[in-house]
C-alpha cells in the first residue's frame, strides 16, 4: 500500500492546529469548524485502518512507513500498527472527535457549555495533543516514541493551568507535569540503555524496536551489569525503570497520586483525553517497551507489578465509594480499572494480556463518557458535589441514559464491553496467582455499590429547587457525542468478535517475545 495513512493520521491534527492558530481570533466559529473536520477526518482514517487490519485478519505490524531521519544515530520516522496499538490508534480518533462536539461552545456569555475563552488556542493545543498520542501508538522507532511521548504531556500543563477548574488548575497542572516528566526521564534512561546495548550487539545504532526485539531473542541482553560489585542481569536491571517510568502515566499505584486531581482540574474534553487516552498511553508504552523489548526482565519483576495492580484496584474502588465530588469519583475509579490493566499485563498470558487490551479500549471510551456527561450536568449546574444534585434524569434524560451505561461498563456487566475486557483479566490473574484474583474481584462490589448509588443519587429523585427553570436541555452535539461513544461499548458488548480477535493477534505476538510464557 502507497497510501502513507498512518502519517496523515498522526500529523493531520498537528496540522490542523497550525492553521488554527493561524485563523484570525474573532473567526471563533470557523476555527470550530476546523477543528470539527480535521477530527472527522482522522477519526474516519483511524477507523478505516481498524477495519482493514480486522477484516483481512491481519497479524503482526502492519501499514508500516519507514523514513530516514538522523541514520548516523539510528534513528528514523516509523509507522506501524498491531493487533494491540490499531484499537487504541481508533480510540484516539473517537475521543477527539467526540472532545471537539463537548467543546464546541457558542458566542453567548449564558450559554451552558462549551469553550468559549479562546477556543483557538484551545482546539491548537488539544490537536498538538492528539497528535503526540497518534504518534505514540503508531511508533516502531524507540526514540520517535519518546517524543511523541514528550509532545502529549506537554500540552496538557497548559490546556489545565489556562483552561481548567480555577481553584485547583495550577497545582494540579504543575503536579501532573512533574510526576509525568520525572517518570519519562527514568524511562528514558532505561531506554538509552536498551539501545546502546542492542547497537554494541548488533554493530550499528539503531532505535527500530523490531531490530531491538530481534537481538534480544538472539541474546543481545544476556549480559550482567556491574553494580556497586554485584553482577545484575541486564534485563532485569532496567526493566523496572522503563517500565515503572512509563506506567506514572498509566495511573499505577503508587504513583497515581498526580492522576485524580489532573482529572477534576482539567476542561472536560482534556479531562475525556486524560483518562480516555492518556492513561492508555502510559500502560502501552510500558507494554511495548518495557515488556516487549524486556520479557526476560518481565518475568522476573511481575510478581511486583502483580502486587501494585492489584493494591491499584481495591485502593481505586474504595477510595471512589467515599467521593462526593462527581469527577473524582470518576478519577478514583480510572485508578482502579487502569489497576486492571496492569494485572492483565502483569500475568503474561493469554487471557491476562488479551483482557488488559481490551480494556485500554473499553475503559478508553467509558471514561470520555463519564467526563462528558459530568461536564454537561456541571456546565449546567454549576456543582459537581453529589449529594447537591438530583433529579437530572428528568432534566437530562439523555445524559442520564449515557451515564447508566457508562456505569454498567464500568461494572463489567454481561452485553457490554467492560464484561469483554475484565472477564479474561480475572481468568488470567487466577491462572498466576487465584488469591490475587479472589482480592482484586473486591473491586466489583465496590464498584456496583459507588455507581448505583451515584446514579440514584445524581440522576434520580427530586429535582432540587435551585435547578427548576436553570437547566437547559443539552445540544444536538452533545447528544452526538454521548450516542458515539454508547454505540463502542455496546457494539463490543454484544459482538466482542470485531475487537478480541485483533487483540489476541497482539497477544500471540508479546506470548512469542516471552517464549510461550
Amino acid at each position: 500500500m502507497n497510501f502513507p495513512v498512518l502519517s496523515v493520521i498522526v500529523f493531520t491534527p498537528m496540522v490542523a492546529a497550525v492553521l488554527i492558530l493561524l485563523m484570525p481570533a474573532e473567526k471563533r466559529n470557523e476555527t470550530r469548524t476546523l477543528a470539527l473536520a480535521a477530527a472527522t477526518f482522522a477519526l474516519l482514517l483511524s477507523a478505516w485502518v481498524y477495519i482493514q487490519y480486522l477484516v483481512n485478519h491481519m497479524t503482526g505490524y502492519q501499514f508500516v512507513e519507514e523514513y530516514n531521519w538522523l541514520p548516523v544515530l539510528g534513528m528514523k520516522l516509523i509507522f506501524g500498527v498491531d493487533g494491540m496499538s490499531a484499537p487504541l490508534v481508533l480510540l484516539t480518533g473517537i475521543v477527539m472527535f467526540t472532545g471537539v462536539l463537548i467543546s464546541w461552545g457558542i458566542d453567548d456569555p449564558h450559554a451552558p457549555a462549551g469553550i468559549q475563552d479562546r477556543p483557538r488556542e484551545f482546539f491548537a493545543f488539544l490537536f498538538l495533543l492528539a497528535s503526540g498520542v497518534f504518534g505514540v501508538f503508531a511508533s516502531l522507532d524507540l526514540f520517535m516514541l519518546f517524543f511523541f511521548y514528550e509532545i502529549a504531556v506537554f500540552p496538557m500543563y497548559l490546556l489545565i493551568a489556562i483552561w481548567g477548574w480555577v481553584k485547583t488548575r495550577e497545582y494540579a497542572a504543575m503536579k501532573l507535569t512533574l510526576y509525568l516528566f520525572i517518570g519519562s526521564v527514568v524511562a528514558l534512561v532505561g531506554a538509552l540503555a536498551i539501545y546502546w546495548t542492542a547497537g554494541q550487539y548488533l554493530g550499528e545504532a539503531t532505535f527500530d524496536m523490531r531490530a531491538i526485539s530481534a537481538a534480544q531473542q538472539a541474546g543481545a541482553f544476556d549480559v550482567m551489569v556491574n553494580v556497586f560489585g554485584a553482577k545484575i542481569p541486564f534485563e532485569t536491571l532496567w526493566f523496572l525503570p522503563v517500565f515503572l517510568g512509563f506506567a506514572v502515566l498509566g495511573g499505577i499505584w503508587p504513583f497515581h497520586n498526580w492522576s485524580p486531581d489532573g482529572h477534576v482540574a482539567a476542561p472536560t474534553a482534556v479531562s475525556m483525553f486524560h483518562a480516555g487516552v492518556l492513561m492508555k498511553l502510559g500502560a502501552f508504552a510500558a507494554l511495548r517497551v518495557g515488556v516487549m523489548l524486556l520479557p526476560e526482565g518481565a518475568k522476573e519483576w511481575s510478581w511486583l507489578i502483580l502486587a501494585f495492580a492489584s493494591i491499584a484496584v481495591v485502593y481505586g474502588a474504595y477510595i471512589a465509594f467515599v467521593q462526593t465530588d462527581l469527577k473524582y469519583m470518576i478519577g478514583f475509579s480510572s485508578v482502579s480499572h487502569m489497576g486492571l490493566v496492569m494485572l492483565g499485563i502483569s500475568t503474561l498470558n493469554s487471557d491476562g494480556l488479551l483482557g488488559a487490551g481490551v480494556q485500554m479500549f473499553s475503559h478508553g471510551v467509558m471514561t470520555a463518557l463519564f467526563f462528558a456527561v459530568t461536564g454537561m450536568v456541571y456546565d449546567r449546574a454549576h456543582t459537581r458535589e453529589i449529594p447537591e444534585l438530583g433529579g437530572m434524569g428528568k432534566l437530562l434524560p439523555f445524559a442520564s441514559i449515557g451515564f447508566i451505561i457508562g456505569g454498567l461498563v464500568s461494572m463489567g456487566m454481561p452485553g457490554f464491553s467492560g464484561f469483554v475486557a475484565e472477564f479474561p483479566i480475572f481468568m488470567g490473574v487466577w491462572g498466576k496467582q487465584w488469591g490475587v484474583a479472589i482480592i482484586a474481584s473486591i473491586s466489583i462490589v465496590i464498584t456496583a455499590a459507588y455507581i448505583m448509588r451515584n446514579i440514584r443519587m445524581v440522576f434520580f429523585g427530586d429535582v432540587p429547587e435551585k435547578f427548576h427553570g436553570h437547566i437547559s436541555p443539552l445540544t444536538a452535539l452533545d447528544k452526538i457525542a454521548i450516542v458515539t461513544l454508547c454505540l463502542f461499548m455496546v457494539g463490543i458488548g454484544l459482538f466482542p468478535q470485531i475487537m478480541t480477535p485483533m487483540v489476541q493477534t497482539g497477544v500471540d505476538s508479546i506470548l512469542h517475545l516471552l517464549g510461550g510464557a
